[in-house]
């Protein structure tokens, strides 16, 4: 008699598992949200819950006082069926595994969300660079890309400037890549300098995805831009570049918060002064003209929309009943947790999430990898109208598709993103 046949049992790792705490376990949440409206891809779904490859990477430097430090160092490719993966590398303290995860999980959903041939992404290495000289960060940043260079590549997977890395990092970046690979190879990186072959246009290109999409959904909501106030958390290239869009349009900036603190000015901050002042210490701290406000008083303000552009999880169910913005738009990347985003649904706040709202750094960093190719570059004004054009269809087929099945933008967005995700992988099929 023939024993019958049963299925192997597996065990998820915990990593794996969305009541995981950290970064990660919110992505996977997000995804067993998405799941009843994906029909017969649902087949697919645990192709969203593992990420492709991940790699963790020792990254020993020697310091300029002749000792020897080891930082830890990863590249995560989530999936990559529709375009090799992309996404920033970001130097900071707190860089965990699972955040890496997350935020290249959130790039694949970022890239199909606004349907550029990508995959997601991420990279970064847990060290605070403020405590580096300049000469120690350059050879932390070329002995981490030739650790991860025998995953990247410019049709592998293509890294770009995330928390403090900027267009030198990317040029160290693609100068080791090429050296190893022994010739120049300016593809390999997004957000390099315009003179090794970086776009213009992209310095301002999330600041200013997140100042087009957040007009779409004010119109479709009545709301009226040039009465508008407006509070912001992070006032660097994505929070800055979008405050200064939305004062030229007649709002009123009325609170920062940045790492120095936070400033409050009821009739108005003067942006253009703040940016310089920030540009020359570092932070909106000791600028004049304003109210010091405790950090937690941030998200008392008063204001019509609200814009975290920082780090992940700051609107979480501590805060998010305080907030008294109508809408909110995520300059940052998973700034709000789940349990928030249901408190501020609940409370009629609409919430323009990170994958589409932030979304056009990406797009430019795509334009900067086409002219690379093609050694074609386009003016700036050709690149901001080709990101606003596919920002606003990007918009308006994620608004069309939460009014048709009554969901919120986020899961709007998954739904749309993880149908494009599948559907490539249900098309290539599986190998071998």
């Amino acid at each position: 008699m023939t024993p019958a046949m049963s299925t192997p049992t597996q065990t998820i790792p915990s990593y794996l598992q969305a009541d995981n705490l950290g970064p990660w376990g919110i992505y996977l949440k997000q995804v067993d949200r998405v799941v009843p409206y994906l029909g017969h891809l649902a087949r697919w779904q645990e192709t969203l819950r593992r990420p492709k490859r991940a790699l963790i990477v020792d990254v020993p430097i020697q310091l300029d006082n002749g000792t020897v430090a080891h930082f830890e160092g990863y590249r995560v490719q989530h999936n990559t069926s529709r375009g090799p993966g992309k996404g920033g590398v970001r130097f900071h303290q707190d860089v965990t595994l699972s955040e890496v995860m997350a935020l290249s999980a959130w790039m694949s959903i970022k890239n199909a969300a606004v349907n550029v041939p990508f995959g997601g992404a991420k990279g970064g290495i847990r060290v605070d660079p403020k405590t580096l000289s300049l000469g120690e960060l350059e050879r932390m940043t070329r002995r981490y890309t030739s650790e991860i260079g025998i995953i990247i590549g410019p049709t592998k997977d293509i890294p770009a400037p995330d928390v403090n890395t900027n267009e030198q990092i990317m040029a160290w970046m693609m100068d080791t890549y090429s050296m190893n690979e022994g010739s120049t190879n300016t593809g390999v990186v997004t957000g390099k300098p315009v003179d090794l072959g970086g776009s213009l246009g992209r310095r301002d290109a999330t600041g200013r995805g997140v100042y087009t999409v957040g007009v779409e959904a004010a119109n479709h909501m009545g709301l009226d831009i040039s009465r508008a106030r407006v509070a912001i958390q992070g006032f660097g290239n994505v929070g800055g570049v979008a405050g200064r869009l939305f004062s030229e349009a007649g709002a009123r900036v009325v609170a920062v918060q940045d790492h120095g603190g936070t400033i409050y000015r009821d009739a108005g901050l003067d942006v253009p002064a703040l940016l310089a002042h920030v540009a020359a210490h570092g932070s909106v701290a000791g600028f004049e003209s304003a109210e010091v406000l405790e950090n937690d008083q941030f998200w008392d303000v008063d204001c019509d929309i609200l814009i975290p552009a920082a780090l992940e999880q700051q609107i979480t169910a501590a805060n998010a009943s305080r907030i008294k913005a109508r809408l909110v738009i995520e300059g940052a990347n998973g700034p709000t947790t789940p349990e928030a985003d249901d408190i501020l649904a609940d409370r009629g706040i609409l919430v323009l999430p990170d994958v589409i709202a932030n979304a056009g750094g990406v797009t430019v960093s795509y334009f900067e990898w086409v002219q690379d190719f093609s050694s074609f570059f386009w003016s700036e004004d050709d690149i901001n109208a080709r990101l606003v054009r596919i920002m606003k269809e990007a918009f308006a087929g994620i608004w069309q598709v939460a009014q048709d099945n009554k969901v919120t933008l986020r899961t709007a967005t998954f739904i749309v993103a993880c149908k494009r995700i599948l559907h490539a992988r249900e098309l290539r099929g599986l190998y071998p």
